[in-house]
């Protein structure tokens, strides 16, 4: 597609000044549930396919234990599809099995911290750590009840928690992600 006035002036997502006025900043206390339901939102994300593989698996090998009694040659199948919906159910129960492991492990990494959001990057602490992630960076955000998940590339790289921020912050927030062309819902 060919711009007007060249392609300096086709219109970029995720790069640019979009506004100057954005500066958020709150706390995060000390909350032992906080990292276990952070870890909970990632790895929901990063393990949904094993659901999916999951579920064709069971569907899949419940389909050739039915043929299995219909056509002669069935003995032979039946020990590989009860493999396949045994394997389904494993890899439907993984991800719940992950998401229980990684709540009850990070409740000890329970520390204050804060966010410290701008026009240009997204700056947290907790504890003695920091670390930032500029807005030219991120790829996409995707909007859950309790969080904002940020995306670097495929990864989700950090979440932005929305109950320890005020409403006008948040809807400032939304807002300008959604002028960015970050915002998912």
């Amino acid at each position: 597609m060919k711009w007007p006035a060249g392609p300096e002036s086709a219109p970029r997502r995720a790069s640019g000044h979009y506004r100057s006025d954005v500066h958020i900043r709150f706390d995060v206390p000390a909350d032992p549930a906080y990292p276990g339901r952070v870890a909970a939102v990632l790895s929901s994300v990063r393990l949904r396919r094993y659901g999916y593989v999951g579920a064709v698996l069971v569907a899949v090998g419940a389909v050739g234990l039915a043929l299995s009694r219909i056509v002669d040659w069935g003995d032979r199948i039946s020990p590989l599809c009860i493999a396949m919906v045994v394997g389904g159910l494993l890899s439907m129960l993984y991800s719940p099995w992950v998401r229980f492991r990684a709540r009850r492990r990070s409740s000890r990494y329970a520390v204050e911290g804060d966010y410290d959001i701008t026009d240009d990057n997204i700056m947290m602490r907790s504890g003695s750590e920091s670390g930032g992630i500029a807005w030219d960076g991120i790829d996409r955000v995707t909007d859950t009840p309790e969080f904002w998940i940020v995306y670097v590339g495929r990864m989700p790289a950090t979440v932005i928690p929305r109950r320890y921020m005020s409403a006008e912050d948040a809807e400032t927030l939304k807002s300008f992600m959604a002028e960015r062309g970050l915002l998912n819902s």
